[in-house]
């Protein structure tokens, strides 16, 4: 064992399908230190998600270990918040309501969750905002919302699934500056799917590069890059070099 905050070993998944076993993932370990910054990267299918699902504690894994210092991985649990594609937020409920939802449903205090939640959607920037309902916002400033909500119950490890995806490319390099003034103020441990390489490298220490289904990791790369980073940094030519060696191991260097 070592003194990683999170630690897999040999993780493999097999789905039953109607015509036989499917191996979304195969022989995967890894290590991940507390407050680093990881992505992942591969081809569709490779099993990214499930991977995530698995470190969430919402999928089983057939075989192999993983654990979250020392404990066991095979619940889903209070420590760990997971962020999504598509915001999720209850369309009924305000700015201010859907980011006091985790708190009410662990029966936090409602003081306490009164002022989290106005110090959180100062974090993300959405001061003023607290009385709009979902439908009254953009795009980026539901996700916004999102990570505020992520935030609330205070996880030590955000587990964020193509949080970005949808969003356009200029809301998207906002969104991940923003993204990574949070993690530098509040520490935390993320690990974060992306099919967008430059993403993976711009936001990360490290970059796990993960091969066509069954799921295997090709090879990790350290991110030599100085933080705190800024979109100038885009021009530095060992940005360049680094996705270019990503997407050689990825077979796409043509």
């Amino acid at each position: 064992m070592t003194d990683a905050l999170i630690e897999g070993n040999h993780l493999t998944k097999v789905y039953g399908t109607a015509t036989g076993p499917l191996v979304a993932l195969a022989d995967v370990s890894f290590a991940i230190e507390e407050g680093e910054f990881i992505s992942l990267v591969g081809p569709s299918g490779c099993g990214k998600s499930t991977l995530l699902s698995i470190l969430g504690g919402l999928e089983e894994r057939s075989e192999g270990d993983v654990a979250l210092d020392g404990e066991d991985l095979d619940r889903p649990r209070t420590d760990i918040g997971m962020m999504f594609q598509t915001s999720v937020l209850f369309p009924w409920r305000t700015v201010r309501q859907n980011v006091r939802l985790p708190g009410i449903v662990l029966g936090l205090d409602a003081k306490e969750q009164a002022q989290k939640c106005e110090e959180l959607l100062d974090l993300v920037g959405l001061n003023g905002f607290g009385d709009r309902y979902p439908s009254e916002l953009s795009g980026g400033m539901r996700q916004r919302v999102a990570l505020a909500r992520l935030l609330a119950h205070g996880p030590r490890v955000l587990l964020m699934d193509e949080p970005f995806g949808a969003l356009d490319e200029f809301t998207r390099e906002t969104m991940n500056l923003e993204l990574l003034r949070i993690w530098e103020k509040t520490g935390k441990t993320v690990v974060f799917v992306t099919h967008n390489i430059g993403e993976s490298v711009f936001l990360s220490d490290r970059v796990f590069v993960m091969t066509p289904r069954p799921g295997r990791l090709a090879g990790t790369i350290d991110v030599d890059l100085p933080r705190p980073r800024s979109a100038q940094m885009m021009r530095d030519p060992r940005y360049s070099e680094l996705v270019f060696e990503i997407r050689g191991m990825l077979g796409i260097d043509h």
